[in-house]
């Protein structure tokens, strides 16, 4: 997590508490934020839950959106470490449009993705959080999460 004074990183829960979709999002938004290996990851975990094809669209739709929030986001999304059992606020946020578009909640997804984003980019976000909402749900319903064994630096406390 960058400084624990910054906007967005206070911890506001606990992703036990989380319903499996959103702690999906909030887990796949961490992976993607740690670069290479994290997205390699997160690919592999698409590919073992979805297969080959699939799980590569997944991967894209990931990567669109979470760069759709790097690149037009209104600040960056503070992140906690792939470790932390804490939930940000901004983790939260995301994982909630996530959850709400997953829901075909379009209204709910939209207002939290102009909370996230800049208003033109708004509607692109709660779209491709509808498509990673609807990978998770099928990951989550057909069999538990995959995991590839993500190594978590242990130098991050949070």
């Amino acid at each position: 997590m960058n400084a624990p004074s910054s906007r967005g990183g206070a911890s506001v829960g606990r992703l036990a508490d989380l319903t499996p979709i959103e702690a999906g999002a909030v887990m796949y938004l961490r992976l993607w934020g740690d670069g290479s290996q994290g997205r390699a990851d997160a690919a592999s975990d698409f590919e073992i839950a979805l297969g080959a094809d699939q799980g590569q669209a997944a991967m894209t739709t990931l990567d669109r959106l979470c760069a759709l929030c790097a690149h037009h986001g209104r600040r960056p999304l503070i992140r906690h470490g792939l470790g932390c059992a804490c939930l940000g606020a901004d983790e939260n946020c995301f994982a909630q449009m996530v959850a709400a578009a997953s829901e075909g909640a379009r209204e709910d997804a939209m207002m939290m993705a102009s909370l996230i984003v800049r208003p033109d980019f708004a509607p692109a976000l709660a779209s491709l959080s509808e498509e990673l909402g609807m990978v998770l749900r099928r990951m989550t319903t057909s069999m538990q999460m995959p995991t590839t064994g993500h190594h978590i630096p242990t130098a991050v406390l949070h």
